[in-house]
């Protein structure tokens, strides 16, 4: 199907729903001939997923709220990028924050954190999200900056609604929110170490069984410079990719995501989204924008990707 509006070719029926509850406005400022370059782009872990699902070839649906000056702005630019914008104004508004990369590294000048959504303004996204994932048949829950946004027990109810009415739930979230999303029974889980609180691979290891009792078909846990551990279908794995310098890490794990979610719309098995997440992740790292890379490049990359069996 191709899209008059953004010029993208995508596969016929291959949707995504993204969650994501309240976008950040970023402001970056680099250096260009020795003058400051300043950027305005939309950001957040839920616009930056639905950039790389996008990328793949799968129509990405943003379901957001907007609000506020940032939320304004912000509108504008996603109205403008390769993805559907199903969009709620609010008075809650959304966040935004402002580096520094003239000196080829980047640091935070300034953050301002979203505000928490109303009640209704809630029950607004939450409709929005739940009539789309529904819709697509694949759906991906990202969270906020902060967690002023919502309530940790949204995730629970948003995934347990969207599964129990035949919908693939792919999570991305960590500390509470992740455990509430989990308790209701998402089809994968994306995590890190970090939030695991391990980096004994033999600790990870039961700390994705644990979530995979509650239903959930696929864990993947990325371990910073180390092979991913994938648990799928009760199968362990090593995800071994090709080594690339990187130039920034930032939004890895958000590319990862979006390469399993866009993998399972596209028909494919558990263990070929894995290793298409993969080749996302490590082509994100090889350029500055979060969220970015060519579709090509990753196709070409995910086959290069080893799921290499771990024996117990």
């Amino acid at each position: 199907m191709n899209s008059a509006r953004t010029g993208y070719q995508y596969v016929v029926d291959a949707r995504v729903a993204v969650f994501a509850p309240s976008p950040q406005l970023t402001v970056t400022v680099e250096d260009l001939d020795g003058e400051p370059d300043v950027h305005l782009h939309a950001g957040g872990q839920g616009f930056w997923q639905s950039r790389m699902i996008a990328a793949l070839g799968v129509e990405a649906v943003v379901c957001a709220t907007f609000g506020g000056e940032t939320g304004r702005v912000l509108h504008t630019l996603l109205e403008g990028e390769h993805v559907e914008l199903k969009s709620r104004l609010v008075a809650a508004r959304n966040g935004a924050y402002v580096h520094d990369r003239r000196d080829g590294s980047r640091s935070e000048m300034v953050e301002m954190l979203p505000d928490a959504l109303s009640r209704h303004e809630l029950d607004d996204v939450y409709e929005l999200a739940l009539v789309e994932g529904m819709r697509a048949g694949t759906a991906v829950l990202s969270g906020p900056s902060d967690d002023r946004v919502l309530p940790h027990e949204t995730y629970f109810r948003l995934t347990s609604d969207l599964t129990s009415n035949g919908c693939r739930v792919i999570v991305d979230l960590a500390g509470d929110r992740l455990a509430e999303a989990v308790r209701g029974g998402p089809h994968v889980v994306k995590v890190s170490h970090e939030e695991l609180g391990e980096e004994d691979l033999a600790k990870l290891i039961e700390k994705a069984r644990e979530i995979a009792s509650s239903c959930v078909h696929g864990v993947v846990v990325s371990r910073a410079d180390d092979p991913a551990l994938a648990l799928l279908e009760d199968r362990l794995y090593l995800v071994r990719m090709p080594k690339l310098e990187p130039v920034d890490t930032r939004g890895a794990g958000d590319s990862m995501t979006a390469g399993i979610s866009a993998g399972l719309a596209l028909g494919m098995s558990l263990t070929d989204a894995v290793k298409l997440g993969a080749a996302a992740g490590a082509v994100n790292v090889t350029r500055h924008g979060l969220g970015s890379g060519s579709g090509d490049a990753v196709r070409e990359l995910s086959r290069r990707v080893e799921l290499e069996p771990i024996e117990e």
